[in-house]
């Protein structure tokens, strides 16, 4: 079985910026075919922000289960990305748009910092998995406010919600 453990935090500050290599940002695009927090299905289509190709792209179809505390089951499957572009259409609410940075967190840990457009303009979230839920790692100070257990931050949440959360 396939297990996510994540922890999701508010950016305090930008500077993760300072951190962050351009080589390895990615433009999402993410919408959601099903949204029931029992079975969530996922689809996402991820480009290097350094390409404007349209036939560059990683399409991911994703299945998730319910959240108990951070740790949920996930299990990701990769599809050609002219498939993720036709299922976008096919999702219910709208496509988040994000630009997603990645900065090595050590020990084989990375935060992955989601800076989010229109409606979620703003918004910058801070997300890190973990080989187990009490795992300790280095708390940068451009880190915030921990999330996790806040539905309003869930990007399933944001696919229907008109601006960001408060």
């Amino acid at each position: 079985m396939g297990i996510e453990i994540e922890r999701k935090f508010r950016a305090a500050n930008d500077g993760w910026r300072a951190l962050a290599d351009p080589a390895r940002a990615t433009r999402i695009a993410q919408g959601y075919l099903s949204r029931d927090p029992e079975r969530i299905v996922r689809v996402r289509l991820e480009t290097p922000i350094a390409s404007d190709a349209a036939d560059v792209g990683r399409g991911t179809l994703t299945i998730k289960g319910l959240n108990r505390g951070a740790t949920r089951p996930e299990y990701e499957y990769p599809i050609p990305a002219a498939d993720a572009r036709e299922l976008l259409g096919l999702c219910s609410g709208h496509a988040i748009a994000k630009v997603r940075w990645r900065i090595d967190a050590g020990a084989q840990a990375v935060f992955e910092i989601d800076v989010f457009e229109s409606p979620h303009a703003g918004l910058v979230l801070v997300e890190i998995e973990l080989a187990r839920e009490n795992q300790d790692f280095v708390r940068p100070p451009w880190l915030g406010a921990e999330v996790t257990g806040d539905p309003r931050y869930t990007n399933a949440a944001l696919a229907v919600s008109a601006s960001p959360p408060a």
